[in-house]
Parts: C-alpha cells; sequence; structure tokens
C-alpha cells in the first residue's frame, strides 16, 4: 500500500474509533426520552403490547395495554445499578392465570372490597359478581385488571395513555363508566398514575393500581426490613374478612403506628394475618401531598408516595407462599414484597360516613398519585 493509502486507512480509524467512543459514552443528560412497543401475545385475537418508557437517566418503566400492568420498573442505587423493583412474570401466561394475585395492574371499578358485593344506590339495590369469600374485590370476577385497554402515547414520549369503557351492568355495577389512565415516567424518576373517569349514570368508583415493591430489586427475599413511614394517625378497623367495621382506631402505641418510620418487620407478627389494611391519611387539603416513604438501606433506594387519595392500602405480601414463580422463575415467598394502594376506603358504598365514592353524571373522577424514586 502506497503513503496515500496508509494516510487515508489512519484518517479512517481515527474516525471510527472517536465515533464508536461517543456512542459509548453519551452522558445521559444528552439523551432524550423515548417508548418503545413489543409484542407479548394474544388474547381472543386482540393484541397484547408492552410499552418501555425510558427517561434520559435509564430508568424505565414497563406498562401492558392488558391490565393496565407495570410489568418492570428499573430504577437506580446508591450506585447507580439499575434494578427492578416491581414484582411480575416475564410472559403473558403468567399474568393470566387464576393465582396472580394483582401483580402490578390498575384495579377497578371499586379498589378494595365491597362487603357481600351489595350496595344501594338512589333506591335501587346492585349486586355485583363475588370473587373473595362472599365479598367483591377489586372490581368483581373481571375487573379492570383482566381487559385490554386502548393505548395511545400524547405528545412527547414521556407518557403512556390507556383508555376503556366499562359499559353498563359490568360486573353488576351501574352506568357506562369511560375511563383514563395516564402513566408518565418524569426525569426526576417519578412515576405518575393520573386517572379520570366519567358516567352516564350515578355509580361508585375507586381506581388505584396494585404494583408489589421490593426496593432491593429481589436482592432481598423479603421486605421486612425495609423502613416505611405513613402520614396516618388512625385505620380502618376491619373483621375477619377484611371489610371495615365503621371504627377508626387510633395507631398510636400500637403496630399499626408508622408515623415514624420503621421496619417493617418490627411489629409484623403482633398483626393477625400481618399488614392488610386502609390507613386514614393526615391531608391538609385536596392537592397532591406526600403521604408515604418506603426505604430499603441494602440498597439505598427511597420511594416517596404523593397522592390525592385519603386512604392508602398498606399490604405486605401475606398470601404470597412460594409457590408462585416469577421473573426469572424465581419464587416469590410470604413477604416478598409490599403494596401501596393510594384511594379512597374500603366498602365505602355502604358507610355513609366514609369519603364519598359515589361518580354521578356532569361530575368528573379524579385522582393523582406519584411514586418518586431517589437514593441515600
Amino acid at each position: 500500500m502506497n503513503k496515500q493509502g496508509l494516510f487515508f486507512l489512519a484518517v479512517m480509524l481515527v474516525l471510527f474509533s472517536s465515533c464508536r467512543n461517543s456512542t459509548d459514552h453519551t452522558e445521559p443528560s444528552q439523551m432524550a426520552f423515548k417508548i418503545t412497543e413489543q409484542s407479548w401475545g394474544t388474547i381472543q385475537n386482540d393484541s397484547v403490547v408492552q410499552y418501555t418508557l425510558t427517561n434520559p437517566q435509564g430508568t424505565q418503566v414497563s406498562i401492558l395495554n392488558y391490565g393496565g400492568t407495570v410489568t418492570q420498573l428499573w430504577v437506580p442505587d446508591r450506585k447507580g445499578e439499575l434494578g427492578d423493583v416491581v414484582l411480575g412474570f416475564d410472559s403473558l401466561s403468567g399474568y393470566l392465570q387464576k393465582a396472580n394475585p394483582y401483580f402490578g395492574c390498575l384495579v377497578g371499578r371499586y379498589g378494595n372490597r365491597i362487603a357481600k358485593g351489595k350496595f344501594i344506590l338512589e333506591g335501587q339495590a346492585y349486586q355485583l359478581t363475588l370473587n373473595d369469600h362472599g365479598n367483591t374485590l377489586h372490581g368483581g370476577l373481571q375487573g379492570l385488571d383482566k381487559v385490554i385497554w386502548q393505548a395511545s402515547k400524547p405528545a412527547g414520549d414521556s407518557s403512556l395513555k390507556l383508555t376503556y369503557t366499562s359499559k353498563d351492568g359490568d360486573q353488576g355495577f351501574p352506568g357506562n363508566l369511560m375511563i383514563e389512565v395516564v402513566y408518565t415516567l418524569g426525569s426526576d424518576n417519578a412515576l405518575q398514575i393520573a386517572y379520570s373517569a366519567t358516567t352516564d349514570k350515578a355509580t361508585p368508583v375507586n381506581l388505584t393500581n396494585h404494583c408489589y415493591f421490593n426496593l432491593s430489586a429481589g436482592k432481598q427475599n423479603t421486605i421486612l426490613d425495609h423502613e416505611v413511614m405513613l402520614q396516618a394517625e388512625k385505620f380502618t378497623a376491619v373483621d375477619s374478612l377484611l371489610i371495615p367495621t365503621g371504627q377508626l382506631p387510633a395507631v398510636k402505641g400500637t403496630p399499626m403506628d408508622f408515623t415514624s418510620p420503621k421496619k417493617i418487620g418490627a411489629e409484623l407478627a403482633a398483626v393477625k394475618g400481618g399488614y392488610d389494611h386502609n390507613w386514614v391519611l393526615n391531608r391538609k387539603g385536596n392537592d397532591l401531598e406526600k403521604i408515604a416513604t418506603a426505604y430499603d438501606a441494602s440498597s439505598g433506594r427511597l420511594m416517596e408516595v404523593f397522592t390525592t387519595e385519603p386512604g392508602l392500602q398498606f399490604y405486605t405480601g401475606n398470601f404470597l407462599d412460594g409457590t408462585l414463580k416469577g421473573k426469572w422463575q424465581q419464587p416469590y415467598q410470604q413477604h416478598a414484597a409490599f403494596c401501596m394502594e393510594t384511594q379512597h376506603f374500603p366498602d365505602g358504598p355502604n358507610q355513609p360516613s366514609f369519603p364519598n365514592t359515589i361518580l354521578k353524571p356532569g361530575d368528573t373522577y379524579r385522582s393523582l398519585t406519584r411514586y418518586q424514586f431517589s437514593v441515600k
């Protein structure tokens, strides 16, 4: 090869090396939001799609149009290493099995329980489908967690909008309920969920999300060492079937007291069946307020929960027993994760003293919750 050819080859090698290094070392601040789609199979000829939102820091959330289900949520630890902090399955078949304990999904029309699946509204008695020891749980036999939502991507790449119309009589509920849920991943590593709904007939509405969190990203088999704080001085007492009695006992001096950060396992054994209760949140108004925190010292991950809702169902995975295998065929044992479901109170339609859960024509149901992730 002559000198001119050698010079040309040397220049090309330098340019190639420069381009490769530039690609490999792109700073997060130079990256953009993006959203990708992946086919997850079909249900009765309806396509199931997983949408993955990624922010400039590399934080990712993956959501199915089936049930609005959060399948993955990758957030950094104190070393900057990403870890998936929600329980779930690797494939659609996992979410379709009867043993699926509502991993990551949207629940409704009425999140939590309605006693005996019955209520009276405007003088008419309604009977819902029963799916929990003679009661209605999370909307009935086929709630919003078991339907295909219509997905769209609003302007920009940080949000996913899901819409669904629950027909009059669906699971026994009155009225055509038009629902919209928008998942937004912020550049500050916050996952925000905005709910809205309208109806053509008065009906109970209580929407929430059922993510199971383990902030160690599975490196700890349980969440018993996680520290939790709840801004609540009262909770709704329940009977043996977890139906509210109507009483709102004070938490002070009891195992239900999380007004200061406390390890989940510290007094768990003193609560029959484990924590699965609605805490009455201390609120100053109707705007978004921080009402809970969860911290895993082993990873440094901190989750702060903000909501407009009056209640929070804090659940510690009591019904997991090791027989259910999730991602990477990992068995999920008891207390493998916790849930923080922002909500109105359980059995609201039958409890006049509880915050109102009846949506009427002409009004719009709105609810906003944000899960903010950071490290310390």
